[in-house]
């Protein structure tokens, strides 16, 4: 299908652990984006696929040197939306807190639970304050078109499925992946959040596709979790990852439909006009430009 028949979408993925290297993309050109949210993780590589406008960000940065705290998620949302991305799809390295789950498979998750700490979380705060429906945090339609593509690929793909995400960089001692078990958690991470609340403060539909590493640390026949096991599987799966988002690309609808996501902001805004921040106003010009025009 031509890239005139690939009307309205510019997906934009992040890439998390095992995924640095990025994706295949036609007339690939890295481009420094500024923001004003800070440093981003780096350039950002963008081109065509399947005839479709990729954009991909590698969230850890070069040679993975960022640990997840550290990412500046608000700088890289802020430069993707700048950089004209519609939706984002993020591929992560998770851990699974279940036992069908098993590493080596995929799961498109639809629901989030933040066990982060002191990560800016929000573009808005002081002199702007906004607050955005986050019950969903996942869109459905992109987290379904993400879950076909990675079975077309070849995977084990789950659909369905909650993510932890804890602040790390240490992995779950044995008690807190139980309880995290009792919680309801199916898979657990560490860069979900607050990407995803960024994602919907952006206007961007989100999706998640986790690659399964682990077991985490519940089982008790099992070894804790070692950083040397996570990259070794996510080695092996990084080609399944690359054809995943080739299929993904493929399968998109010649034309990209609204998303209630693209006007999430709509009635956010709770401070009056005449009170709002000239600052912060000119920072969110591009996530939240449509909303903040005179």
């Amino acid at each position: 299908m031509s890239a005139e028949n690939r009307a309205g979408w510019h997906i934009g993925v992040i890439g998390g652990s095992g995924l640095a290297g990025g994706i295949d993309l036609d007339n690939a050109q890295d481009i420094d984006v500024a923001s004003g949210f800070g440093e981003p993780s780096g350039a950002v590589r963008t081109g065509k696929l399947e005839g479709v406008r990729f954009t991909f960000l590698a969230r850890h940065g070069a040679g993975h040197s960022i640990p997840p705290a550290d990412v500046n998620y608000r700088a890289n949302i802020d430069v993707l939306k700048r950089s004209g991305v519609t939706d984002i799809l993020a591929l992560s390295a998770i851990g699974s807190l279940q036992e069908e789950l098993e590493p080596g498979q995929f799961v498109a998750v639809d629901q989030l639970i933040d066990r982060t700490q002191g990560r800016q979380n929000s573009f808005f705060g002081p002199g702007l304050v906004g607050h955005v429906s986050l019950a969903d945090p996942i869109c459905p339609r992109l987290s379904a078109l993400a879950a076909a593509a990675a079975g077309k690929a070849g995977a084990k793909v789950h659909e369905g499925g909650c993510y932890l995400a804890i602040q790390g960089p240490q992995f779950s001692t044995r008690a807190e992946s139980r309880m995290y078990r009792v919680w309801g958690a199916d898979v657990i991470g560490m860069t979900a959040m607050p990407e995803a609340r960024l994602a919907r403060e952006a206007e961007l539909p989100y999706a998640l596709l986790g690659m399964v590493t682990d077991w985490d640390s519940w089982r008790e026949e099992d070894a804790g979790v070692e950083a040397s096991q996570v990259l070794e599987v996510m080695k092996a799966n990084a080609v399944l990852a690359r054809d995943t988002v080739r299929a993904f690309a493929a399968s998109l609808p010649e034309n990209r439909k609204a998303s209630p996501i693209d006007h999430a902001l709509d009635h956010a805004i709770l401070t009056e006009r005449g009170a709002w921040s000239h600052e912060l106003v000119a920072r969110l010009s591009a996530v939240a430009g449509r909303v903040l025009e005179p």
